[in-house]
């Protein structure tokens, strides 16, 4: 393996990472512009969590199976066929706008096939990274991939907001096709990914039981199986609210400013940015649980809570800045107790279990957040009554207030949640 890093060292992945941000800047834009657009349309949360929603199911249910073909499959082949469909599925939104023909059915539609194909996708290029960087640069690594993350975010709404305003939004898919064709160029022609590594145990196996090789694995190792399930709960509270709702309930109080909205939505990104700058530069810390608890405690805070009883633009910023600044710490420690606990031969099929069990609440979340904020708290937070009352003095009155109760309750929760798991012993092996 150490052969293998330092012939293929970093440069591969620096190729794979900067060519693949920019694609991912696209996509973002393009995911930005079709929620103001679906919003104007129908102008509930519900339809634009069910975009979410489309973009998640498909992946939690296939991906468990997906992980095995990963394993057994080209990765760099898989990752070029995953990034043409999703090419093609911008195209066809592009056509279907062009025409006058679009409709937020299509849209649902389009998401759940790209949904379906990044099944694929996320189990090998995680397998991809991990084949071409050097395992003492992991870390690092997943600061530079946050990095990068943030700074799509930062740039989205306002590179978005200006094409939509200027261009249309069919400036915004081209856009997007254009940075496509950057991505695949680079990847086809300039990116280096070994073959034939750590896939002969998924080859010899049968299919079937290759698919539960991951459950397996992370069942034997308890800690790994325990955190796992600790984060499935998370992201049911951080779906229910966090950025499935925020949009609309920014856009609710705001009068649909977009303005707002994105300045918000920017603030994100910068705090995930410096908080991928400091993982990036600074020493790993020794205990790297106790930074992934930590970390969670904090961004529940500071942003679901602060964007819960904040009423206004400068608290809205100060919690999407503050919040997002502790996930780079959260992600770039968890990926690496993953990267060096699992065998590269297995990680296709165990990251894939782990995305199944991980993120299969995330839809729920997303669902039942869209659906409780039109048909229960925002009617509850308009009616006036005596707890109205008393709950309108932390969350205010009138469109937006029961969304920002959402947030409230799953920030409350989710900060006590991970205090609580701070102090379980169980974690202490994964520091090892």
């Amino acid at each position: 393996m150490k052969l293998i890093n330092k012939q293929f060292g970093l440069q591969s992945f620096l190729i794979l990472w900067s060519s693949q941000a920019i694609s991912s800047l696209g996509s973002a834009m393009t995911s930005f512009a079709l929620i103001i657009w679906v919003y104007k349309q129908q102008g509930t949360v519900l339809s634009i969590t069910t975009l979410a929603v489309c973009s998640y199911l498909p992946y939690v249910l296939f991906c468990f199976a997906a992980g095995t073909l990963a394993d057994r499959w080209n990765k760099k082949k898989i990752m070029l066929v995953s990034d043409f469909v999703s090419a093609l599925g911008t195209l066809t939104v592009l056509l279907l706008f062009s025409t006058a023909s679009l409709r937020i059915w299509h849209l649902y539609v389009v998401n759940t096939i790209l949904s379906f194909m990044n099944a694929f996708q996320n189990p090998a290029a995680t397998v991809a990274v991990t084949l071409i960087a050097p395992k003492e640069q992991y870390v690092r690594i997943s600061g530079m991939q946050a990095f990068s993350n943030s700074l799509v975010t930062i740039l989205t709404p306002a590179l978005a907001t200006t094409l939509f305003a200027f261009g249309g939004i069919q400036t915004v898919f081209i856009i997007d096709l254009i940075s496509f064709a950057v991505a695949f160029t680079a990847l086809l022609f300039f990116i280096k990914i070994p073959v034939g590594m750590g896939n002969s145990s998924a080859n010899k196996e049968s299919f079937l039981k290759s698919c539960f090789v991951g459950l397996n694995f992370l069942r034997e190792h308890k800690a790994i199986w325990k955190i796992i399930l600790f984060f499935s709960f998370i992201n049911l509270l951080a779906s229910m609210a966090g950025n499935g709702i925020m949009p609309a309930m920014v856009l609710a109080r705001t009068s649909d400013n977009q303005t707002i909205l994105g300045l918000v939505s920017s603030s994100i990104g910068i705090g995930t940015l410096a908080g991928s700058i400091l993982v990036t530069v600074i020493k790993p810390a020794k205990s790297k649980t106790k930074v992934i608890f930590l970390s969670c405690a904090i961004s529940f805070l500071l942003c679901d809570m602060l964007w819960g009883i904040g009423r206004n633009v400068v608290i809205w910023v100060f919690a999407a800045f503050a919040g997002n600044l502790p996930l780079p710490f959260l992600s770039a420690n968890l990926t690496t107790i993953m990267r060096t606990k699992v065998p590269i031969e297995m990680q296709g099929r165990v990251f894939s279990t782990r995305n199944t069990f991980q993120y299969i609440t995330i839809p729920i979340g997303l669902f039942f957040g869209g659906f409780l904020a039109d048909r229960i708290f925002e009617p509850f937070m308009l009616n006036a009554s005596s707890v109205q009352l008393i709950l309108s003095m932390l969350v205010g009155t009138g469109k937006g207030s029961g969304m920002a109760l959402i947030f409230l309750i799953t920030g409350t929760v989710g900060f006590c949640t991970s205090l609580l798991s701070l102090k379980n012993p169980i974690y202490k092996s994964l520091d090892l």
